[in-house]
């Protein structure tokens, strides 16, 4: 079973994108972030025709978060728990055995900032709620846009993006083992330990080209699944396309 996370950066600019993307690497869940689209214009029936079910929660211009399956989503749940200020930025699913989180993490803007502290209060309410999830879910994948680089390896430049710096602070990176405290794995991690890979790049110079990039998108699996991930990547294929979204789809592959 292949799980993968691809914010989309604009679903209405890359629609056609996604469209080749899911019959070329056909995947079995897929997370959706950056839809940027309200829900009555959220192209299901497209989708359908390509064999997905889709259950999404979106806005004008901004966010969105959506999962799409091959088998029907059930018991959805859009937004985090007791958390005031969501913005279209969590929803969840079961399918099949699997319970599926997907998130868009806030950015955070800059370090010090109001949005910054939103970001880790948002990161809070997440791991109170996944602890819960946890428990009821043995069988559990948090998958998304997370706005966070694990670790040095993860950035293309560790001088420059050090623990004073959006992306990967160190409150930030704090933020993230929490979540992975509660029993959860960097899917990609388990099978590759080394730096340089990325899935996400700035559109200015030439970031691309040069891999000046970032791993901010990530798929945890829960300890029930550790043993099951049998392949993991980033695939760099859509970054290359003509009016590509700034990043490329993280995947896992589960095995029986």
């Amino acid at each position: 079973m292949k799980v993968a996370s691809w914010n989309v950066n604009s679903l209405n600019v890359r629609m056609p994108h996604l469209e080749q993307w899911l019959r070329a690497f056909a995947p079995d869940i897929v997370g959706l972030q950056e839809t940027k689209l309200e829900d009555h214009k959220f192209p299901d029936s497209t989708l359908a025709a390509l064999g997905y079910r889709s259950v999404f929660s979106g806005q004008k211009t901004y966010n969105g978060v959506a999962i799409l399956s091959r088998e029907a989503p059930r018991d959805v749940l859009v937004g985090v728990p007791g958390f005031e200020h969501e913005h279209r930025r969590a929803i969840s699913a079961t399918i099949g055995d699997l319970r599926v989180v997907n998130l868009y993490v806030v950015n955070g803007q800059d370090v010090g900032t109001d949005k910054y502290e939103l970001k880790l209060a948002w990161l809070a309410a997440v791991r109170t709620w996944l602890e819960q999830e946890a428990r009821e879910h043995p069988r559990l994948v948090v998958l998304g846009d997370f706005n966070i680089a694990p670790d040095e390896r993860d950035v293309h430049d560790p001088a420059v993006w050090n623990e004073t710096h959006i992306l990967t602070s160190a409150a930030e990176r704090a933020a993230l083992r929490d979540l992975l405290a509660l029993g959860l794995h960097d899917g990609y991690r388990l099978l590759h330990d080394e730096g340089g890979v990325f899935s996400w790049w700035d559109y200015r110079m030439a970031a691309f080209r040069r891999n000046l990039g970032l791993r901010i998108d990530l798929t945890l699996v829960s300890e029930a699944l550790r043993g099951q991930v049998v392949a993991a990547g980033i695939d760099r294929e859509p970054r290359t396309w003509e009016r590509p979204s700034d990043h490329a789809p993280a995947w896992i592959e589960l095995g029986a």
